[in-house]
């Protein structure tokens, strides 16, 4: 019983094996001389100003959490509609649920505004 699952055993231990090395090679072969400009912070281009640990408005992980919520229950779709034959009318009407629960939540998020962007 334990034989079928020595192949996904041994592809986390290479794939583990690979990730060593890789960081391995990295430290021992990479640049190692440290330098004030290495160590300033660096985004698209343009110099930082103020504090990097500035304090972020909640709206931006509210968006963020609705976004994966809705994504992940999308995905959803894509087993029904493979199995819709063989589900029939209970499968349709199961989906008309889903999606009802969906809106509702959906319409819910942009009535209190968690869907604007300011």
């Amino acid at each position: 019983m334990l034989l079928e699952y020595i192949a996904i055993g041994v592809m986390i231990a290479v794939a583990t094996l690979i990730a060593f090395i890789a960081i391995g090679l990295g430290e021992l072969f990479g640049p190692k001389k440290k330098s004030a400009e290495k160590d300033t912070p660096y985004e698209s281009g343009m110099n930082p100003y103020g504090e990097g640990t500035r304090r972020m408005p909640v709206r931006f992980y509210l968006i963020a959490v609705l976004f994966i919520l809705f994504d992940i229950e999308v995905v959803f779709f894509l087993p029904w509609a493979i199995a819709f034959r063989q589900l029939g009318l209970f499968g349709l009407v199961e989906m008309a649920v889903f999606i009802v629960i969906l809106l509702i939540g959906y319409i819910y998020a942009w009535k209190k505004g968690a869907l604007e962007w300011e």
